[in-house]
């Protein structure tokens, strides 16, 4: 009986830090949560300010403000940079909530 009652006490203890420490367990996922959805939002800044740059470089080229030549190598450039940014994105999956894309259906 006397070698029980140190094995339930510890028992107890041990339940009871489990049930204490929950909370911080479930922050670190939090925490990652938020960190990756900050992530997507600058992403999809990042993405939205690219795409600003694509229109407004081929409203120059429309006006005459730039040549054929000098548009084709700065459009390439920043639709590769547009891509790229897609592809990070893509990494990251669907966003909390997003069913993503769908499948026509």
């Amino acid at each position: 009986m006397e070698i029980i009652t140190p094995i339930v006490v510890v028992a107890l203890l041990v339940a009871v830090a489990w049930f204490v420490a929950g909370p911080l367990r479930r922050g670190a996922g939090a925490r990652a949560t938020v960190e990756l959805e900050g992530r997507r939002a600058d992403l999809e800044a990042a993405r939205d300010a690219k795409y600003r740059e694509i229109r407004e470089l081929e409203l120059d080229r429309r006006t005459g403000k730039l040549s054929e030549e000098d548009w084709r190598q700065l459009d390439r450039e920043l639709r590769a940079e547009a891509v790229e940014l897609l592809h990070d994105l893509d990494r990251l999956g669907p966003a909390h909530g997003d069913p993503g894309p769908s499948d026509g259906r």
